[in-house]
Order: structure tokens, then C-alpha cells, then sequence
């Protein structure tokens, strides 16, 4: 009989006992002339699991992603962990922290930061003379 227990690796504890890992999501910050757009890979996070905050200019964003034991089995090598996502932005005095909207789809969080009206990107019109 093969032994799946491999003996270069710790085995697996119990899920109770597993410390979850804390990652910093990749990010991309793009900008049109009334917002910011952030864009964050958090794979597996739901919206049930995801928490987004602004406190005193500081945006936070976490995520935890649970893996339980499927019934009746007994992990005896297991390699994928819970693990929890956690990144923080200063916002700039710009940005309208009351109309910050966000959505989630497939661990993909979309974030639309908005500017202030008074911070907008405008053009000014330039009269002849």
C-alpha cells in the first residue's frame, strides 16, 4: 500500500490549530478625471468575508479566506491553508470618503474612489482676447 504522507513536509494539524497566514493582495490603482479605481486580487475572499473601512483618511481593506474539513475525512497531509488578506491606504484629502462605492466578483475587488467636487480634474476654457 502507498503511503501518501509525505516526510519532508509537517503534517497536517487540525483546523482549529492552523495560525492563518496574513497576505498583502496585489493591487492596481487607476484614475479618470472624477476617481480613482483600485482593483484587488483577493482569491476566494466573499463578500460575506470581506470587510473594507475608512477611519480617520485610512482605507482598509481585509478578507479571510476559510477552508474547512469536508466531513468525515481526516486530513493527513495538507498543504493549503485559511489565510487572510490585509492591505491599507492613506487617502489623500481628495478623495470623498462618503461615496467610496465597492463590489466583489471571483475574489476581484473593485473600489471607486471618488474625488471631491472642489478636486476635480476640469478644463478651463481659454477666451480670445
Amino acid at each position: 500500500m502507498n503511503d501518501v504522507t509525505r516526510h519532508d513536509a509537517p503534517q497536517a494539524p487540525d483546523n482549529r490549530e492552523r495560525e492563518m497566514e496574513t497576505l498583502l493582495p496585489p493591487v492596481d490603482i487607476f484614475e479618470d478625471g472624477s476617481a480613482l479605481h483600485l482593483i484587488a486580487d483577493m482569491p476566494g475572499v466573499t463578500r460575506e468575508s470581506l470587510h473594507i473601512e475608512v477611519d480617520n483618511n485610512v482605507l482598509s481593506l481585509e478578507g479571510e479566506v476559510r477552508l474547512d474539513m469536508p466531513d468525515g475525512l481526516a486530513a493527513i497531509y495538507a498543504e493549503v491553508r485559511a489565510q487572510r488578506y490585509a492591505r491599507r491606504f492613506t487617502l489623500s484629502h481628495e478623495i470623498d470618503a462618503e461615496a467610496i462605492q465597492a463590489r466583489i466578483d471571483k475574489g476581484v475587488v473593485e473600489l471607486v474612489l471618488p474625488r471631491k467636487e472642489t478636486h476635480r480634474r476640469r478644463r478651463i476654457e481659454v477666451k480670445a482676447a
